[in-house]
């Protein structure tokens, strides 16, 4: 489980989050709501240690262990997985290379009786095709710089590409349909449905509802003036659909 207790963060001088209270357990997807601004983002780049914001107090564990004394790699081989709202191009990193080392570096990890040898250039090229079969990803596409030159949607699928290799526990989806037409919104997620399983948890922040004509969500988080509002069962979407946030 990935529980937050009173945490409280802020941004120099500016209390950006306060006293929020979370769990996310595996098996349970979940939703984040609420107006721009309200800190939505702030709370999941926390998470993953984005040192733009200053914590204050509050507890983070991650089954059982402190997160907040873990660095960022170190939460990223806890199994925490954030696709960020705005994804950033990174000249000079080859895709197929970097793919290949983030999966290697995670191998080590997984629960297994016997060491896992990590995979050569030769064998990972063979071993990557089927993801990129089953995400529609063009082979040549591992050629190219880290998101240089993708349009949103190959992006998203890249990203989502990641989370399939990984498999992490907790994959947090920060407005995933930012810089998407309709028909690109609806593939991306699909492909992220496809990653619902039984050892993990979707965390999404969305202004979209129609996420959930994909994605079956089991909680629901309002987070309102810095802090949490309040915690809802699926059903206080439609109420949002019909009032509005206010």
């Amino acid at each position: 489980m990935l529980k937050i207790k009173n945490l409280k963060i802020n941004v120099g001088e500016k209390e950006i989050l306060k006293w929020i209270d979370i769990n996310f357990e595996i098996w349970k997807n979940y939703l984040i709501l609420w107006k721009n601004w309200s800190g939505k983002s702030s709370l999941v780049n926390f998470l993953m240690w984005n040192t733009k914001y200053e914590y204050i107090q509050g507890d983070i564990s991650i089954d059982n262990k402190d997160l907040l004394k873990m660095g960022v790699s170190e939460r990223s081989r806890a199994w925490i997985f954030l696709s960020f709202q705005h994804i950033v191009e990174i000249p000079w990193i080859n895709l197929w290379e970097y793919l290949r080392i983030i999966y290697n570096n995670h191998l080590s990890l997984r629960d297994s009786k016997v060491p896992v040898p990590k995979l050569s250039p030769f064998i990972f090229k063979r071993f990557i095709k089927k993801y990129l079969e089953e995400l529609d990803i063009k082979e040549s596409f591992l050629e190219r710089d880290l998101n240089v030159w993708f349009s949103g949607g190959e992006k998203r699928k890249i990203e989502i590409l990641q989370a399939r290799l990984l498999n992490p526990k907790y994959m947090i989806f920060d407005e995933v349909d930012s810089g998407l037409d309709l028909d690109a919104f609806k593939i991306v997620a699909s492909l992220i449905a496809k990653l619902d399983n039984k050892d993990n948890s979707i965390i999404m922040i969305t202004h979209n509802f129609k996420i959930m004509d994909y994605i079956d969500f089991d909680k629901v988080y309002v987070l309102k003036d810095w802090s949490i509002d309040k915690e809802w069962g699926v059903e206080i979407v439609n109420e949002i659909k019909e009032k509005g946030f206010k």
